[in-house]
């Protein structure tokens, strides 16, 4: 049986899943960045992986994490719009990678295309373990969110 602090342990654990959540990101994209050698086909399958889970887990933010910050911690709204349109910036090179992979593209423009969006992605990442981390880790356990909470700072699969 549970101790009375499990509850408040899990909770404080958001911040913590996200940056597990951010981990895993970088891997896969580690992976994908390994695989620009491979024939455009299964680069491409490569690439729809990555941008999939990547768009999923941006989603889960924008849609269940995000509000509840905004609600908890309202003087945050600056950084979590900062966030939202970070997001917009790493989809629009997702889908500029996408429609180089889609063309008779020259392998430079897309590995120029591959780093602007890993370098993107890292200073998107890095800044939002930086400002966000700490306010998830002090959500009390009784957020009524907890369950949008959880699947906002979990690997999407």
């Amino acid at each position: 049986m549970g101790t009375a602090a499990e509850p408040y342990d899990r909770v404080t654990a958001f911040g913590n899943q996200l940056v597990q959540t951010h981990v895993r990101l970088r891997e896969r994209l580690d992976r994908f960045r390994a695989g620009e050698d491979v024939p455009a086909r299964d680069l491409r399958a490569h690439c729809l992986t990555f941008c999939s889970v990547l768009t999923r887990h941006h989603e889960a933010e924008d849609s269940a994490a995000f509000p509840v910050l905004a609600r908890e911690f309202p003087e945050l709204g600056p950084v979590l719009d900062e966030l939202s349109r970070d997001h917009e910036l790493v989809a629009g090179a997702m889908r500029r990678l996408t429609a180089l992979l889609d063309g008779d593209t020259d392998r430079d423009d897309i590995r120029q295309e591959v780093d602007t969006l890993a370098a993107l992605l890292e200073t998107h990442l890095v800044y939002e373990e930086k400002k966000i981390v700490a306010a998830l880790n002090a959500l009390r356990p009784d957020t009524a969110d907890a369950a949008a909470l959880r699947c906002a700072t979990t690997f999407p699969e």
